[in-house]
């Protein structure tokens, strides 16, 4: 130890050694990717993970979604015990079971879907929502099974279907399998449309791939989050394809909207009240508590 260290106040001593200084925790902050904005992460939390300075929407998870848009009683998971198989033994890589436990401990999800039955500010729905974070929302068997149980689950008790994609697409891991799910999925629309029940599609970033080619735009409302990705190819793979750079604004909400491929873009914060009253519209139920909400 220096001699000017020895002669240093003890409290300025801690400091400057670092022995026991404090220091600010990890994952307080988040940075805002569009505006660079520095945000409270409670603070962003309360927004739903929008941006309160510029408005941009960063991603949600299933599980968080579902918290904003169904009412706290009354829940109900459906396909929660279906578990993901390996039956072509498939490995890139990496085993595919060993990319499912891997996504598994990073989530404390089972799949890419979560499907649950509830109410949505006491307007009776069923809501499948997508979990990017598990293997990029990708659509294996579960994922079409689930979707699947989930119609099902509505149309048994004559409830609206409701599905939130965030997602790349088919799972290749699965190779035909998962491209079966398209089919599977939208033919189960088919007999909800059959029965009369309304089903709203709620496109947010990314809704890409199959999903995209499927299920997604089959709504009888398709709704989607202000500039979420959109589209089949990613704009990457479009421009090597055509060698040409895309116009700005390319694949995203607002242009969609522009051309007719959507119904509305509506920011995320706006967006249960929204769906209580198309709902209520759908169904002709009275919505007890939209007033307060609002």
């Amino acid at each position: 130890m220096s001699w000017f260290e020895k002669i240093l106040p003890p409290r300025i001593h801690r400091s400057v050694s670092g022995t026991s200084s404090k220091r600010v925790p990890e994952g307080l902050w988040v940075k805002c990717p569009a505006c660079e904005a520095v945000l409270y992460k409670e603070d962003l939390h309360a927004t739903l993970n929008v941006c309160p300075k510029c408005g941009h929407h960063m991603r949600l998870g299933a599980r968080a979604r579902i918290d904003s848009l169904l009412d706290t009683d009354g829940r109900e998971e459906i396909g929660a015990q279906i578990r993901p198989m390996d039956p072509l033994k498939f490995k890139d890589s990496r085993k595919y079971p060993e990319r499912i436990s891997a996504a598994v401990k990073q989530t404390g999800e089972t799949e890419a879907l979560i499907v649950m039955a509830g109410t949505i500010l006491s307007v009776p729905a069923v809501l499948a929502c997508f979990e990017f974070s598990f293997m990029g929302g990708s659509m294996g068997s579960v994922v079409g099974e689930r979707y699947a149980r989930g119609v099902q689950h509505a149309i048994d008790k004559r409830m609206p279907f409701i599905s939130v994609t965030a997602t790349g697409g088919a799972r290749m891991q699965e190779s035909l399998f998962s491209l079966l799910q398209m089919a599977k999925t939208t033919s189960m629309l088919h007999q909800l449309a059959d029965a009369g029940l309304p089903y709203i599609s709620i496109l947010t970033d990314p809704t890409m791939g199959g999903v995209s080619a499927s299920f997604a735009f089959m709504g009888d409302v398709v709704i989607a989050e202000p500039n979420a990705l959109i589209g089949f190819a990613g704009p990457r793979v479009i421009e090597q394809t055509v060698r040409e750079k895309l116009p700005e604004g390319f694949q995203r909400a607002e242009l969609l909207l522009s051309k007719g491929a959507i119904d509305r873009v509506i920011d995320r914060r706006q967006l249960q009240s929204e769906l209580a009253h198309l709902l209520a519209l759908f169904t002709r139920q009275p919505i007890e508590t939209v007033a307060q909400s609002a």
